[in-house]
Formats: C-alpha cells, sequence, structure tokens
C-alpha cells in the first residue's frame, strides 16, 4: 500500500513524513463554557461552544446522589444475600 512500509508478513505501519506540520485554524479553539443543567445546577467547563444546557449532571443522577433503586426480580437479591451472608 502506498504510505506504508512493511514491518512484518501481515503487519504495515504508516510513514510519518518528517517536516510536515498540522494544518492551522482547523481546530476550534476551547473557551470557558457554563453547563447548565435541567435541575438549575451550574458548572463550568472547558468546550467548543460558550454555553451548553444537559438533561442530567452528578447532582441530579440517581447513582451520585444515592437515591438508585436495585429492581428486584423474583426475590434474586434477597436469595443471593442469603447464600453467601456471611456467618
Amino acid at each position: 500500500p502506498y504510505g506504508f512500509k512493511k514491518l512484518y508478513r501481515y503487519t504495515y505501519i504508516r510513514r510519518v513524513s518528517k517536516g510536515k506540520q498540522m494544518k492551522k485554524d482547523l481546530h476550534p479553539n476551547f473557551v470557558t463554557c457554563t453547563v447548565t443543567c435541567a435541575c438549575g445546577n451550574t458548572f463550568e467547563n472547558k468546550a467548543a461552544q460558550d454555553t451548553l444546557r444537559i438533561d442530567i449532571c452528578n447532582e441530579c443522577h440517581p447513582f451520585f446522589t444515592g437515591s438508585e433503586r436495585m429492581v428486584d426480580t423474583a426475590g434474586r437479591i434477597e436469595k443471593f444475600n442469603a447464600r453467601y451472608a456471611k456467618k
């Protein structure tokens, strides 16, 4: 293949041409962004936009707040706890 060098039998590596630089004005600039959640929580972050609106954050997500509930089907959690309970 063009631009590749055979390293082993089936492995090729990409040749890196020396002296080439990255294209200018290709990537967006990172700016300080104000993130606003639906629960009202706001915080600062870096992004390509100046404002972001999100639906859920670490202040209102059930996993982080500790209000998540285990869905028990046919008593499987109780069976597991009874089987492996420390004696």
